[in-house]
């Protein structure tokens, strides 16, 4: 039975706090180990989950926003040092149609400090006005454009034991939120204001209970929280839309898929 491994590394925003770190999950399939988004604290929360930077294999990007990719830098500069463990596998970094410009620009600031050797990362952009897809040797990856900005992409990963996990980004409520879900074992979705503070390009409790209902979800856990949803009661706004297993991600909460169940892991 294949089980899918799922550490909250960060469920915050780019507001510090002591608690919450900035957006980043790490799966863990057939081998691999994938982030999804990089913002700050990352490297340290990967390390108190017990993985080293060298031990990612995939990184991916649902947008371009400093809270979603401030660890890059960091996460290229130190996988170049100390010399005993420089970086030595394959890093494939995805993200949407536009992030090559993005890397290019962090290259003209800090040029070789961020760097790797010739043939160690690959770099592959996704469509960010369609649906694409690529095939891994672990999964599948699909993706849709997300309602916030330009950049912004969802992705589904799919096992070959069809164990399917959505990532939503950063995304106001969308008809593709709802598409790329359908009928998921898992689905980590935003949550970033109370149901009463409701912003553009951003999910509330309820509306990410929307998108999980309307797409059948199996599990739903909700992250990137704004310090105003502390305090609030979350769940019980969700569940003015949504029954079925709900979590609300903390940061190195540790969940395992398999077989549609979701375990929390103490």
């Amino acid at each position: 039975m294949e089980v899918v491994k799922i550490t909250i590394l960060g469920s915050g925003t780019c507001v510090p706090s002591l608690v919450r770190s900035s957006c980043s999950v790490l799966m863990e399939m057939g081998g691999a180990r994938l982030v999804f988004d990089m913002g700050i604290g990352t490297m340290r929360r990967l390390l108190e989950s017990g993985v080293t930077i060298g031990e990612v294999s995939h990184i991916f990007f649902s947008h371009l926003h400093p809270d979603h990719t401030g660890e890059l830098v960091n996460f290229l500069f130190a996988s170049k040092y100390p010399e005993g463990s420089r970086r030595r596998d394959r890093l494939r970094i995805t993200a949407a149609a536009g992030f090559m410009d993005f890397y290019e620009g962090l290259r003209d600031v800090y040029g070789q400090w961020v760097e790797l050797e010739e043939g160690i990362v690959d770099i592959v952009e996704m469509s960010n006005s369609g649906p694409d897809s690529i095939q891994l040797d672990f999964a599948a990856i699909n993706t849709l454009p997300m309602a916030h900005i330009e950049s912004s992409i969802g992705y589904r990963v799919t096992t070959p034991d069809n164990i399917s996990i959505v990532y939503t980004g950063d995304t106001g409520y969308c008809e593709n939120a709802v598409k790329l879900a359908m009928d998921a074992d898992l689905l980590i979705c935003e949550s970033a204001f109370p149901d009463e503070l409701k912003v553009d390009g951003h999910l509330t409790p309820s509306l990410a209970g929307r998108i999980a209902s309307e797409a059948r979800v199996k599990n739903l856990v909700l992250t990137h929280f704004y310090p105003e949803c502390e305090g609030v009661d979350i769940e019980a706004q969700c569940r003015k839309t949504y029954g079925g297993r709900l979590v609300c991600a903390e940061d190195l909460m540790r969940i395992e898929i398999a077989e549609g169940h979701l375990t929390l892991l103490e």
